[in-house]
């Protein structure tokens, strides 16, 4: 009987792994120089922000199988040229179109390196990696493992912080099992807005795990990541589970303080000049932070996206939004309130993570795997601005249909 229910089970697991690799697609190509249109063999090609990735032959061919359906930006990487970036769509099922990347030299190297004295320079490393890896229990278990290619600077006039890099930034994150490697590397950081932002192009690499008590490990710290994320509201939002998946929307709105509104409302309708009091008044007021607005409904999934005749999905949603996912709490190292706007702490779950979304342009397009046609289309406050590096899951993630499940379940 036992081994009929072993070989049931198994069937089982077989039947699922053909129907997933049935609905992967296929992406064939060429790297190329992009003035003699020569081949570049054993060149890297991969997926940005996936662990799918592979190396061309002596005639500059590459095949990547197995690769589940979605928009992705494919990658060419050769020593002494530049990167080179393609967007492509991936069918269920089906090659795409093949690809041609040309990749252009980075020209002759220097003889000698210049190296720039600079008394701060390890206070400013660290304030890269503080604010790039992140301040997380994940990110405490991050590193850098080759610092020399990371190029910092300080701007004293602009008070900005950069880093590039001319190859890559690789990044062994022990808390998911990850090793990153980050391309063409462009980051900023501003001491007076305190803005932060970087891009680049990330190949993941899964570590090998010692002994099978890191492995589950691992895999139950990559769910922790994934769930409550913007990639997991994101997913939610296209496939219209919200609730299921335990978040809440509410609308946001920022208004002028009312008090202030009212006085430069009716102070402007004077047809009379200004005096210079009352010119001191509006630049004041002018420069008033808003006011956040909390609605305590939730949010209608009609409201928040849009749905074409093509079956794509569109997130829309006026001023700015406050996520809550409920069931998990936030990192031990984010120290701010939970809920700055909206109901009292009393009221609400002690378990759970509040964000905040802005989108920047009318509406953007969410792809099946919760991603953004667009990721700048969408500024990510409070909670998901706090996560950096440590939390970074390959777009190829797929969280265990049973976790999930048992965390909805346990959540209601």
């Amino acid at each position: 009987m036992r081994i009929l229910r072993l070989f049931f089970l198994a069937s089982i697991w077989l039947g699922f792994a053909l129907a997933a690799q049935a609905q992967a697609g296929r992406i064939t190509g060429v790297v190329q120089d992009s003035v003699t249109h020569e081949p570049l063999p054993f060149s890297s090609v991969f997926l940005a922000n996936t662990t799918l990735g592979a190396t061309t032959n002596e005639n500059g061919l590459f095949v990547l199988d197995r690769v589940p359906k979605g928009s992705y930006d494919i990658v060419g990487s050769y020593v002494g040229y530049r990167l080179s970036k393609q967007s492509i769509t991936v069918a269920a099922g089906a090659t795409a179109p093949a690809v041609t990347l040309r990749l252009a030299s980075s020209g002759p190297q220097l003889g000698e390196v210049v190296v720039k004295a600079d008394a701060h320079q390890e206070d400013n490393y660290r304030k890269f990696t503080d604010l790039f890896v992140g301040r997380t229990a994940f990110s405490k278990q991050c590193r850098i493992t080759n610092p020399g290619e990371v190029d910092v600077d300080f701007n004293d006039t602009t008070k900005t912080l950069t880093a590039t890099t001319d190859s890559y930034v690789q990044v062994d994150n022990k808390a998911l099992g990850y090793r990153l490697k980050y391309f063409g590397m462009h980051f900023r950081y501003n001491e007076t807005s305190e803005a932060v932002s970087y891009e680049g192009q990330t190949v993941f690499e899964e570590m090998k795990p010692k002994d099978e008590a890191q492995r589950r490990q691992w895999a139950a710290n990559r769910l922790a990541a994934y769930n409550g994320s913007q990639t997991h509201f994101l997913k939610s939002v296209y496939d219209n589970k919200l609730s299921d998946n335990n978040f809440m929307a509410q609308q946001v709105r920022l208004v002028v303080p009312l008090r202030a509104g009212r006085a430069e409302a009716a102070l402007r309708k004077k047809t009379t000049p200004f005096t210079a009091a009352e010119i001191d008044s509006l630049r004041a007021w002018a420069e008033l932070p808003p006011i956040a607005q909390l609605n305590p409904v939730a949010r209608p999934i009609d409201s928040l996206r849009r749905v074409a005749a093509d079956g794509r999905v569109y997130l829309r949603f006026p001023d700015e939004l406050q996520v809550v996912y409920f069931g998990e709490a936030p990192d031990p190292a984010y120290t701010a309130p939970m809920s700055p706007i909206g109901p009292a702490e009393k009221t609400m779950p002690a378990k759970r993570q509040v964000s905040r979304l802005t989108l920047v342009v009318p509406e953007t397009e969410i792809n099946p795997n919760g991603t953004l046609a667009n990721p700048f289309d969408v500024v990510p406050g409070e909670y998901w601005g706090f996560q950096r590096i440590g939390e970074f899951l390959p777009l190829d993630y797929e969280p265990p249909v049973t976790a999930t499940k048992r965390t909805s379940a346990a959540v209601k």
